[in-house]
């Protein structure tokens, strides 16, 4: 079995299609599109996105990862307004959310939650059923594409609720900023 636990630039030689919850997992056996079996190894935390790629451990096969469609709630907005106020509602809710641009408005495509759906809907966005590949946005503490940062959660949390305390002393203020 192939063992993948590094992130690599270098062009794919194999492909594996997993969901999102699949790419959010640290530990997990896949059969690649060739038919070998491989094992994923990853630090805890870190996602895979659609696009992504892995190196084997004996360096013989570099495995893209594919965002495989799957079940998903898609909203509408067909207004600016509406778009926003539809992405504030699921975000207060922590929903992983993907966001697609649309010539007046807005859709925002999310797993598959009936409830949800019809919040939105009853806010005023059109909502369908689709079959696609899935990638939320990663989140403001989100990492993409495989880059960490060397900050310490609690500690960053923090001083972002206590800006003049801890090891960071105090944010800039905006009189500071010269363009």
């Amino acid at each position: 079995m192939l063992i993948l636990a590094q992130r690599t630039p270098l062009p794919p030689t194999d492909s594996v299609a997993l969901a999102y919850d699949e790419r959010k997992r640290s530990r997990l056996k896949v059969t690649l599109a060739s038919g070998k079996e491989a094992g994923i190894f990853l630090e805890r935390g870190d996602h895979l996105h659609g696009n992504d790629r892995l190196l084997a451990e004996d360096g013989s096969t570099v495995v893209e990862i594919l965002a495989a469609p799957e079940k998903l709630i898609e909203a509408t907005a067909d207004t600016p307004l509406l778009f926003a106020r539809a992405a504030y509602h699921l975000g207060n809710r922590h929903v992983p959310v993907q966001i697609l641009p649309t010539a007046n408005g807005g859709t925002l495509r999310f797993q598959t939650d009936h409830v949800l759906a019809e919040m939105v809907k009853g806010i005023g966005c059109t909502v369908a059923e689709v079959k696609a590949p899935f990638q939320p946005e990663s989140g403001a503490y989100g990492s993409h594409g495989g880059h960490h940062h060397d900050h310490n959660h609690d500690e960053e949390h923090a001083r972002l609720h206590n800006p003049g305390h801890g090891p960071h002393r105090s944010l800039p203020r905006i009189h500071e900023f010269k363009p």
